[in-house]
């Protein structure tokens, strides 16, 4: 038996690299500590990795502690009604003047409507408060409902100057106003004793200057056509009628103004409407109207 001599080629062949690239791996345990050995390759590293790229959301902790505090003002606001939030808006403005006089120059201009509207509001409280049973216009009733009617009167004597020139320029405008609060007061309860119907005789005696002085500014404008064609004569005229003849001295204006523009003296029957407006209507389109006749000397 020949003892060979181990050569260096030996050892390549057995730890080298074969024919493919590779090394060929004698043991397991070799592989392990390959795989060990680099940082790279270590599958902890990738996880590691993971962890740090994606963010950790942050829980947010119920506080440990519970305590009570006010609310903000937007929740504040939310939980008022109407006539909360017109007290405490008008308590501010009481408090501070300048904030008041900015609110009234921003605030949007009543409408009729929203004015007849707080008056009705009124009423209905004054209806609500009569007692059941026994005569409405005694003076008990009257005890038991001064107090609204006392709200209504003010509330009306308070809309009544807004709705008036020359606060308010447009005729049509103060007519219709007019026109709702008169009703308004017509629905007045009359009572037995002379002293508690004061109240109601002044209220028509306030509205029928109101009257007269719309009455006179319309007649400036236009020649007073908006009253021959509104038919605002016939209304005043039935106003009147209702009140007894307490507002007499508005129709009286209403028709010395009528007459000065060619209208009638005397209130005009259902024939006779219908040939004034058209006499007066060929007038403005000739453009006649208005004009002085001439005078026939010897006649």
């Amino acid at each position: 038996m020949t003892n060979r001599k181990r050569k260096a080629e030996d050892d390549e062949y057995v730890a080298g690299p074969d024919r493919y690239g590779s090394h060929e791996s004698n043991s397991s345990g070799d592989g392990d500590d390959r795989m060990s050995a680099s940082p790279l390759n270590s599958p902890a590293l990738g996880l590691r990795s993971f962890q740090q790229a994606t963010p950790h959301r942050q829980v947010k902790r119920a506080r440990p502690n519970v305590s009570g505090r006010p609310l903000a003002l937007s929740r504040l606001l939310e939980t008022l009604d109407a006539q909360a939030m017109r007290t405490v808006l008008q308590s501010i403005c009481e408090r501070h003047p300048e904030i008041g006089s900015e609110v009234v120059s921003t605030a949007p201009r009543p409408s009729v409507s929203s004015a007849l509207s707080v008056l009705s509001n009124y009423e209905a409280c004054l209806k609500a408060s009569f007692p059941f049973g026994g005569s409405s216009s005694s003076d008990y009733a009257y005890n038991r409902v001064k107090h609204p009617l006392a709200d209504l009167l003010d509330a009306l004597n308070d809309f009544t100057p807004h709705f008036l020139p020359p606060n308010e320029p447009q005729a049509s405008t103060s007519l219709s106003f007019l026109d709702g609060a008169t009703e308004i007061i017509h629905r007045l309860p009359t009572w037995e004793s002379f002293q508690n119907n004061l109240p109601k005789q002044t209220a028509y005696e306030e509205i029928t200057k109101a009257w007269a002085l719309v009455v006179r500014e319309a007649a400036k404008r236009g020649g007073g056509i908006q009253l021959q064609y509104g038919g605002w004569d016939q209304k005043l005229a039935k106003h009147n009628e209702r009140a007894e003849g307490r507002m007499q001295s508005a129709v009286n204006d209403l028709r010395s103004n009528l007459g000065w523009i060619g209208g009638p003296q005397t209130p005009p029957s259902s024939s006779q409407t219908q040939p004034e407006i058209g006499s007066i209507r060929q007038q403005l389109f000739s453009g006649s109207y208005g004009t002085i006749p001439p005078v026939r000397v010897g006649q």
